[in-house]
């Protein structure tokens, strides 16, 4: 019986490290609760202000942002969990980001919509709300893993669109 390694870089190839080091968002995906949690807070929130709020790209390019982004997702998470020896291992936390910039997607820029996406998503990221856990269970590597949470953006996404169009004021818009 092979034991596994106590540390993130313990016994592995330069490359394995990499793969590891990125599907675990510089090891957040380490932290012993809430990984994906922390790897929204910490990268995901910091991400989308900083691609909206700060270098102000206009919606398209951010969608492409996001489109080139889950697919780089895809490939680091497949092989992230391959040196994990895990499918959808907790450690690997690189497919929590695109749900949460899905679900922020063409919505104003308050504090209001980056708090409510954040725990929004999350809870149904969370709870897998239909087809999430069947797209995690069918599709293969990194593509159920990833899209998964891609679900749970955009049933956020179309939640969060219909609360500030019904009521703009509770979300600063």
């Amino acid at each position: 019986m092979t034991e596994q390694p106590t540390q993130p870089t313990e016994g592995r190839s330069g490359l394995d490290r990499l793969f590891l080091f990125c599907g675990s968002l510089a090891y957040l995906g380490f932290v012993p609760f809430a990984s994906g949690t922390v790897a929204v807070a910490v990268v995901g929130v910091p991400l989308y202000l900083a691609l909206i709020g700060w270098l102000k790209i206009g919606w398209p390019a951010y969608a492409v942002f996001v489109v080139v982004f889950t697919l780089l997702s895809v490939w680091i998470a497949d092989r992230a969990d391959k040196v994990l020896g895990e499918k959808d291992s907790s450690k690997n936390v690189i497919d929590e980001i695109p749900g949460y910039l899905i679900a922020v997607f063409a919505l104003p820029l308050t504090w209001q919509i980056v708090v409510a996406a954040f725990f929004v998503e999350r809870a149904i990221d969370i709870v897998k709300i239909w087809p999430a856990t069947w797209i995690e269970r069918r599709l293969p590597g990194g593509w159920g893993v990833v899209l998964d949470d891609v679900v749970a953006g955009l049933y956020t996404l179309g939640l969060l669109h219909a609360a500030v169009h019904f009521a703009p004021a509770w979300f600063g818009a």
